[in-house]
């Protein structure tokens, strides 16, 4: 097949693009070239907002999938189509998990769970986007896939609940040396993390599938942990028991307002998920990497590349007010 993947480099991204490389795809990334491209990938660089110069860009292509993991607001959606009506046989827009009702009734969430998110803007934009894309689907046929990833993570990012603007390193830091780290909630709330390679299994088998037009599909992993067992199983990668402290979503939430929507719009609640949709469109499809292994890759990457290490004082002086503050 020949795919565009608008981006291609990203932590999801990345590993769609060398696996379909593997299948031995035609792959395409169009992406402004600022990250090294896979070996093999081939290159249409260009910025995507800039409309005019992608119609000039692709005016001579036909794709069989094309796939955006950059698109979050109904306007790009709306130039999308305006670029690749006729010009592809699938459009595959990443949407959100963020983006479902919760907490969700029954404890399980299937693809036809709500959508309604009055926390994160961002969740909303996701689903402003789904909307507009069904709307054009049944209107003209434009050959939408939609898929709703959940917390996905690889080799450069370790899923942390409450961490800095800096990125990660400062709680792995904290951990190194004993210190407590923050948890919010009491740990206990369910949630489900899916590794990048095992997400790209289930997303090629999406690619120029006749059966994936017109739906929507989420792809996670079918393991479920708390909060502290991650927390825990981050600090047995690093060699460390991690110590947990205990900080409520409110309190959080009421020091920081911008926490609103990652937490009350998201981690704050249980995440389960039904993935029996994802495998009746891919049969040969099961996530394999249980957490305590995927996070011990990730967190060697993190030890062994200095680029990922950067300091975060702020957060860590954050921490330790939110620590004193809330210690009996």
């Amino acid at each position: 097949m020949k795919l565009c993947i608008i981006g291609g480099t990203g932590r999801i991204s990345e590993s769609i693009t060398k696996l379909c490389i593997q299948l031995d795809h035609e792959v395409y990334l169009l992406n402004r070239g600022n990250r090294a491209l896979p070996p093999g990938a081939l290159h249409l660089q260009g910025d995507i907002n800039d409309e005019n110069s992608i119609a000039s860009l692709i005016k001579d292509h036909y794709f069989d999938t094309v796939a955006n993991f950059i698109n979050y607001t109904p306007d790009q959606v709306e130039r999308d189509i305006r670029l690749f009506a006729g010009r592809t046989g699938q459009y595959v827009f990443i949407s959100s998990a963020s983006a479902y009702k919760k907490p969700v009734a029954g404890g399980i969430i299937t693809e036809s769970t709500p959508l309604y998110n009055p926390h994160w803007q961002y969740s909303r934009d996701k689903i402003a986007c789904e909307e507009r894309l069904v709307q054009e689907y049944r209107q003209t046929g434009f050959p939408i896939t939609i898929v709703r990833p959940s917390h996905t993570y690889d080799r450069n990012a370790i899923p942390i609940g409450v961490y800095g603007s800096g990125g990660q390193w400062q709680v792995l830091k904290r951990i190194l040396e004993g210190k407590p780290i923050l948890v919010h909630g009491d740990g206990s709330s369910l949630w489900t993390l899916t590794h990048s390679l095992d997400f790209a299994k289930a997303f090629a088998g999406l690619l120029g599938n006749i059966n994936a037009i017109g739906e929507t599909v989420h792809i996670t992993s079918d393991e479920v942990l708390t909060w502290d067992q991650i927390h825990m199983l981050i600090g047995r990668a690093l060699g460390i028991e991690a110590k947990l402290h205990h900080v409520t979503s409110d309190y959080l939430v009421a020091l920081e307002p911008q926490r609103a929507g990652p937490l009350w719009g998201d981690k704050n609640q249980c995440a389960v998920f039904d993935n029996s949709k994802i495998k009746q469109l891919v049969p040969d499809y099961c996530a394999t990497i249980r957490f305590d292994t995927g996070v011990k890759w990730s967190v060697e990457t993190f030890l062994q590349n200095p680029a990922l290490q950067k300091e975060d004082p702020d957060f860590d002086a954050f921490t330790e007010k939110v620590i004193k503050a809330t210690t009996p």
